[in-house]
């Protein structure tokens, strides 16, 4: 027998392969994600197959005693993420049995495709050479010798001929890889997990996220999925393919963190939309304090891994993060997670950390401009704060933001929208432009301008400038181009976009609030009323809902109804701040213009976020023709539109 040397490297079992030593998996030769943990799991156990591996023996191989984390919960998820990949079940196990409370062992069979044959001995190939010999005719002009010669020959000949096409085949395969391979112009980075056994660190793995997708928004060469749209896959069953179909991004970044006081571990990876091809991953430890420099590095690892340029400027703005004091940088992601639920109880609570995040470093910008989007958020419709007085207060922590980093891009986003609520349309525009100019990118600035050449009655250019938006943030973008194609007059697209919003976000008060004003200029205010009921209860009775609601009511016939909301929301005026705007929406729905011109003005004098858009709302056409109308017209700079 000849002398057979083993190197299991390269194992088969089913339709899968895996190579221990590269740290791929492969099924039907298509490679699959697996990385980290999960994988070094998963090779323990094939090396040790048929054999009992016990979870104290995984723990202290993978998990050091020094090593900061939950480990019966970070075992769970690797080996859950491993059946999940192989297709396998713990019920009904095919490759992994679980042993209760003592460990895993594997148990599908395995073809070892690494194994080397090592040549024969001389003595046996001579052997086999004369066996070999003494089967064939010699013939009757050569000499034996001469015979043996020639078979060597074919044999060589046949050796070298086989390695030649084996290696062209190698290459063309790398050369049809490479070419099937498209460029990544898009990239989705999903919602990191937080693995710290804490759901309260949540906080911390959601502020994470969004550092990472602002900082690869900066660059120009690449589009990046907003928060917004990626936030709604958190805890998602949805395979990575699924998802980046779904956002229409060429490549995931996925990972998790984990957080122990002043320490943090950050794992990210790289995932090929089209191929679920894992192609590149990475561990980063550092500390709390180093977070922002942490986040760069990452995102130029990503940059460098899906072969984007970055320009001077934006590298330069890579590698200048500056320190923050762990104490800052919590107050500031805890009062990014409380603003994001946008109750006013959860805005007014931001607050108070962005502030206590200010007072303890004056010079960490971040925290001015997330005091400032805190503000902008108490003057909408659904929390309901006086607009002048929340413009002012966001004007003022923008502009400080600014002071210490003219290049947040999110702050000239903000001044602009903000002018643009103020009818200061030229510095408004002045203000995307340079957000644009910084961050070509940015959803946001997309939006913004989107809704500032409405104002103006540009509306194919909006639709355009709305239509690039929703290519980086396909859910938040989609009911701005909903509502510039309400204004528009074409309901029934608007409305489409708004179930399409809908069959994503069944509980987003913006889109149904959106959706019933569609469905009441369409003439369907019975299809209204219980999308703005459900509009009012998910906002916690939102004055704006309620003003569209009385509309809805009054257009059915139930203007019993729709007195008692509008009598309702006059007696909270009374008590409390109600925006003016729903009250002008409310009287124009039972179509008292007298009133509905009174409350126009009050709104005028708020700086009500309804006057951006007289000129071309469908609901103020029955006062187009009073001079009252268009004197407001002309005091917000809209002359006489439409």
């Amino acid at each position: 027998m000849p002398d057979v040397t083993q190197v299991p490297t390269v194992r088969r079992f089913g339709v899968f392969e895996v190579n221990l030593q590269s740290g791929e998996l492969r099924k039907n030769g298509i490679r699959r994600r697996l990385s980290g943990q999960p994988f070094q799991i998963l090779a323990i156990l094939i090396k040790h197959h048929g054999e009992v591996v016990t979870r104290e023996e995984l723990h202290s191989r993978l998990w050091p005693a020094d090593t900061f984390v939950d480990f019966d919960h970070g075992l769970n998820n690797a080996v859950a993420r491993i059946r999940e990949v192989l297709d396998d079940s713990s019920d009904t196990p095919r490759y992994i049995e679980t042993l209760p409370r003592r460990g895993y062992r594997f148990i599908a069979p395995l073809i070892d495709l690494s194994t080397v044959v090592a040549p024969p001995p001389a003595t046996q190939r001579l052997d086999s050479d004369k066996a070999m010999h003494s089967g064939f005719s010699t013939p009757p002009f050569a000499g034996g010798s001469n015979a043996f010669l020639s078979r060597k020959a074919v044999l060589i000949s046949c050796a070298v001929t086989l390695a030649i096409a084996g290696i062209a085949f190698l290459l063309y395969r790398s050369r049809v890889n490479h070419e099937v391979q498209p460029m990544i112009r898009s990239l989705a980075v999903l919602p990191l997990k937080n693995l710290s056994g804490d759901a309260a660190q949540d906080y911390f793995a959601d502020g994470m996220t969004e550092e990472i997708i602002g900082r690869l928004s900066m660059i120009r060469g690449l589009r990046v999925i907003s928060r917004t749209s990626v936030m709604r896959f958190k805890n998602s069953d949805a395979s990575e393919p699924e998802i980046a179909k779904s956002l229409g991004a060429d490549a995931i970044v996925e990972g998790s963190v984990i957080r122990a006081g002043s320490r943090i571990r950050v794992h990210a990876q790289l995932i090929r939309a089209t191929t679920d091809e894992h192609f590149w991953s990475e561990t980063y430890d550092r500390d709390l304090g180093d977070v922002l420099a942490l986040q760069s590095e990452i995102a130029q690892s990503i940059a460098s891994k899906v072969e984007v340029t970055l320009t001077g400027g934006e590298h330069s703005r890579f590698v200048a993060a500056r320190q923050v004091s762990p104490e800052v940088y919590e107050s500031y992601l805890r009062g990014e997670f409380a603003l994001h639920k946008s109750t006013r109880a959860d805005v007014e609570e931001s607050i108070q950390y962005f502030e206590q995040a200010i007072n303890n470093d004056p010079k960490f910008a971040p925290a001015y401009l997330a005091l400032a989007h805190a503000y902008d958020e108490l003057g909408t419709v659904f929390t309901g704060a006086p607009s002048h007085e929340t413009h002012a207060k966001v004007i003022n922590e923008a502009q400080k933001a600014l002071e210490l980093d003219e290049q947040l891009a999110d702050a000239h986003v903000l001044l602009g929208d903000t002018y643009r609520k103020q009818w200061r349309w030229t510095e408004s525009e002045a203000e995307y432009k340079r957000a644009l100019d910084l961050v070509p990118n940015n959803a946001a600035a997309h939006m913004g301008y989107a809704s500032w050449l409405l104002s103006k009655d540009r509306p194919a250019e909006a639709i355009n400038w709305a239509q690039r938006g929703r290519e980086l943030d396909p859910v938040y973008s989609t009911t701005t181009l909903a509502w510039i194609l309400f204004q528009e007059r074409r309901y029934g697209e608007a409305a489409q976009e708004l179930h399409a919003a809908l069959a994503v976000t069944p509980e987003e008060p913006y889109v149904l609030w959106f959706l019933g004003f569609v469905l009441v200029a369409e003439d369907k205010p019975a299809d209204a009323i219980p999308v703005l009921e459900k509009a009012v209860f998910v906002s916690h009775g939102s004055p704006g809902a309620r003003g569209v609601l009385v509309r809805a009511y009054a257009h059915a016939g139930r203007r019993k109804d729709a007195f008692r909301v509008l009598n309702e929301l006059k007696r909270q005026r009374q008590v409390e701040y109600v925006p003016a705007g729903a009250l002008v929406q409310a009287y124009m729905g039972v179509n008292d213009k007298e009133q509905a011109l009174v409350w126009l003005d009050q709104a005028y004098k708020e700086e009500s976020n309804l006057m951006q858009f007289i000129g071309t709302e469908n609901t103020f056409d029955p006062l187009r023709g009073d001079p009252r109308f268009a004197d407001l017209l002309h005091r917000v700079g809209l002359g006489q539109a439409r």
